[in-house]
């Protein structure tokens, strides 16, 4: 499952690869501007100007330079007393002057001096040419991002003097508490990302080199407007870009020679969700694993699930286990979100298995799995492992017992509370004593495995990965009190780790390369790399799997504008059927629901032109098993380059919720507003 942070990230994360790709992401979302009358675009020297040449190109505007000259204290310059803007207007700071005694006389020389150096930048950039008259115009003010603000406000204060019709200001990164200050002194306000902590504007850029007199003088001088820049606004549009590329696929599944070329010889598919409560997803993705399974001989489905609860039903598609249906295998799947593997989708998908594989063993043909990747069972995989050895080993398992008898003092079952504990001093580590437990079961397995051929050997392979699954979740438990990149990190691993394992177990057994299907949320699929978490140092499974297997991976990710989700309001709340609000301006999802085609794949594997379009960075929707709307830009996106975070994009414009298999009231009595979309 796909759980919120417990804590914010520690570092800034960076979002654009230079200032040019900042102006071209604003000016997406400054499209609404684009074709009106008196429309003017003015960069706030020097960083501004090449964000604001693309906004004004992009919207076929005129362009030039606004400057604004700190005006630093006497004897402390890094502090700024005031500030003069072009067009001569001077915004003074009175607490600096107050606590620095400055004198009137020392501001006029601040002043003058400021004033001569403004002037002769104005006159270099603009190379003799006088400054746009924005008298009764629209101004976008653009600055390659926002800190105090200070620069910022006093170029809206001086604009204010020469009477624009609006003031629209526009900037790539801001603090929040910026944005909040500003929106309420202009006419419009765009800032594009909003970094938590915010420490310099520099940390949103990949690249953020100084840019010279010179480069903002050749900008100024290349055109935004006439026949020279009009292929920036007559040029296909991304989405028709996209439209041109795409594959239909009807009800999300891909036809047969789009999978072909796809996946090709590909050992590991990686088959994401942007949440985990959509029917849609889960029948599409189960469909396209029929096909895997049945015509590419991919021998396991590897979910993220905990591994206990999903091999039980892995026992039961491979005729072994005690269920006599797939609704009774899933009961595993007792801890929130139940719903998340108890649903009518996947019972449905867990019954075709069954029968598969049923197929497969009277005809001599080799059978498909089903297996769990995930570390949230603590106790239920201590329990596995005792069960095991009792049946092997019973000295074994009292050792078993006293080892993991470590965790009695954090009470009940719950890991969360032995991670508290033992991160904080309350209560005793038990790192040794789940190693010691894994490396006697990994040291002895050899001898138990030999007693009864290949049933032993996956047996005593599920209990191996139970306590390596101990090991790795009392590890996750004390870190989830410390940095979240780290708990995310050990999870991802964790996962890695596993699909390694079962993938070697499965080669073993079966005298060939497994391929395996997995499925897993969005944000574990995707490579982290290309999203702007992967600047904190997060790792995600997408990431290592493409490490670890190259060209032998295939990672495909869905996405949709807008439906009906199956989510709680908060952790272990009921599942409610939720409205899933329409994707934001700058999305991802809205590029693709601008393409107006209810289902389709685009991948620049089948379309190279598809790169294109699908390389800018945008936001990107990640709905977990919880939902909250009314903070759905903070809680549910970030910013991603979709071409690298995904090999291939499956998009199913509206979509509605998870059926579960048990139903409560809450999610029965929901309905859909009659203003649906917009009402909430």
């Amino acid at each position: 499952m796909t759980t919120a942070p417990t804590t914010p990230p520690q570092h800034p994360r960076r979002v654009f690869r230079d200032r040019r790709e900042a102006g071209r992401v604003l000016a997406h979302r400054l499209d609404g501007y684009r074709g009106r009358n008196g429309i003017v675009v003015l960069g706030l020297a020097r960083g501004g100007v090449p964000v604001a040449w693309e906004v004004a190109a992009a919207l076929g505007a005129p362009l030039d330079a606004f400057i604004v000259r700190k005006l630093g204290a006497p004897g402390h310059t890094e502090f700024a007393m005031g500030a003069l803007a072009s067009g001569g207007r001077v915004v003074v700071n009175d607490d600096v002057i107050r606590a620095l005694r400055v004198t009137p006389q020392e501001l006029r020389d601040a002043t003058e001096r400021e004033a001569r150096e403004l002037a002769r930048r104005e006159g270099a950039y603009r190379g003799g040419r006088p400054p746009l008259d924005v008298t009764g115009k629209t101004v976008i003010l653009v600055d390659d991002g926002l800190a105090t603000g200070a620069s910022m406000l006093a170029a809206v204060q001086a604009l204010r003097e020469m009477e624009p019709a609006e003031i629209v200001v526009a900037v790539p990164a801001a603090p929040q508490s910026t944005c909040r200050e500003f929106a309420s002194l202009v006419d419009d306000l765009v800032c594009a990302s909003m970094p938590t902590p915010f420490l310099a504007v520099g940390e949103s850029f990949w690249n953020f080199e100084q840019v010279s007199d010179t480069e903002v003088r050749n900008l100024l001088a290349t055109p935004t407007t006439g026949i020279g820049t009009a292929r920036l606004r007559i040029a296909e549009t991304p989405a028709e870009v996209i439209g041109r590329c795409a594959v239909d696929a009807p009800s999300g599944v891909p036809p047969r020679e789009a999978l072909e070329e796809m996946v090709g010889d590909a050992r590991v598919v990686l088959i994401g969700e942007s949440s985990h409560g959509t029917r849609e997803f889960y029948e599409a993705r189960a469909e396209i694993t029929k096909w895997l399974i049945e015509e590419k001989g991919f021998c396991a489905v590897a979910v993220e699930a905990d591994w206990p609860d999903a091999y039980r039903v892995n026992r039961y598609v491979r005729g072994r286990g005690d269920d006599d249906t797939a609704e009774s295998a899933l009961k595993g799947f007792e801890r929130f979100p139940a719903w998340m593997w108890r649903n009518t989708t996947v019972r449905d998908f867990t019954a075709w298995l069954h029968d598969h594989n049923t197929q497969c063993r009277n005809d001599g043909r080799r059978e498909a799995g089903f297996y769990g990747l995930d570390l949230y069972s603590l106790h239920r995989s201590m329990q596995e492992v005792i069960d095991y050895l009792d049946n092997v080993d019973p000295v074994a398992a009292q050792r078993a017992r006293e080892r993991y008898a470590c965790f009695d003092h954090a009470g009940g079952d719950d890991g969360q509370a032995y991670g508290y504990a033992a991160a904080f001093g309350a209560g005793m580590s038990c790192e040794a004593e789940v190693v010691e437990q894994l490396v006697e079961l990994q040291r002895t397995g050899l001898q138990y495995a030999r007693r009864d051929g290949l049933l032993a050997e996956d047996e005593l392979f599920y209990a191996q990965q139970n306590a390596q699954t101990v090991r790795n979740a009392e590890v996750y438990y004390r870190s989830m009190f410390g940095s979240r990149v780290s708990s995310w990190n050990l999870r991802d691993q964790h996962m890695f780790q596993t699909l390694r394992a079962l993938r070697a177990h499965l080669h073993q057994r079966n005298g060939e390369p497994a391929r395996i299907v997995v499925w897993a949320h969005n944000s574990h699929v995707g490579d982290a790399r290309a999203t702007e978490v992967g600047a904190d140092g997060q790792l995600t499974l997408g990431q290592l799997v493409r490490e670890g297997y190259g060209e032998q991976a295939l990672l495909i990710g869905f996405t949709t504008y807008s439906g009906t989700v199956t989510a709680a309001s908060e952790w272990g709340a009921l599942a409610q059927r939720k409205v899933v609000r329409p994707a934001l301006n700058g999305s991802v999802e809205e590029l693709l629901h601008e393409v107006d085609r209810p289902e389709f794949l685009v991948s620049p594997l089948i379309s190279r032109e598809a790169a294109g379009p699908l390389d800018t960075v945008r936001l990107g929707r990640a709905i977990g098993v919880i939902y909250q709307p009314a903070t759905e830009r903070q809680s549910h996106y970030y910013h991603v380059r979709p071409g690298e975070q995904f090999d291939a994009i499956i998009h199913i414009d509206r979509t509605t919720a998870l059926e579960p298999l048990e139903l409560n009231s809450v999610w029965v009595a929901a309905q859909t507003p009659e203003t649906y979309p917009t009402g909430l």
